[in-house]
């Protein structure tokens, strides 16, 4: 299951990755907002993150305007590697090195198409299972 939370700001394209995960096959839980009503991308970006910590979710996608608020919420929830990317190679790196749990993505800065071959490469990368890179991985966490 996929966690996806946004502020209002990035609302379209978090629906917009939904229908596509959904028609995808993947089951999504969305952890708000509903409506394009000012909030604030905290609460969102947490509480997805909490559920992807916990493993109620394997993944999750946040989005809000540019990405970088609800990433840096994300990050504070123990167990969450969100990284913000903007482009395909950045989500297979972010996956393939860090073994990212979260992808957060910025609506007012990445157009629909290429946040969704974003959204896919993110999904359709493993993680690389190196030695390094599950030491470094074991350095974030401590």
């Amino acid at each position: 299951m996929i966690a996806l939370g946004s502020d209002h700001g990035g609302y379209d394209l978090k629906m917009l990755i939904k229908t596509h995960l959904e028609e995808k096959g993947y089951e999504c839980k969305d952890f708000g907002c509903f409506d394009k009503s000012s909030c604030d991308y905290p609460d969102f970006g947490k509480a997805a993150a909490k559920a992807v910590a916990s493993g109620e979710c394997e993944k999750g996608i946040v989005v809000c305007t540019t990405g970088i608020g609800i990433s840096i919420t994300a990050n504070k929830v123990k167990g969450i590697r969100c990284a913000l990317c903007t482009n395909p190679f950045l989500a297979k790196m972010t996956r393939l090195h860090n073994d990212a749990n979260m992808l957060a993505l910025g609506q007012g800065n990445t157009g629909n198409l290429l946040a969704l071959e974003i959204v896919d490469t993110f999904l359709d990368t493993p993680f690389s299972e190196e030695e390094k890179h599950k030491r470094r991985i074991g350095k974030i966490e401590e």
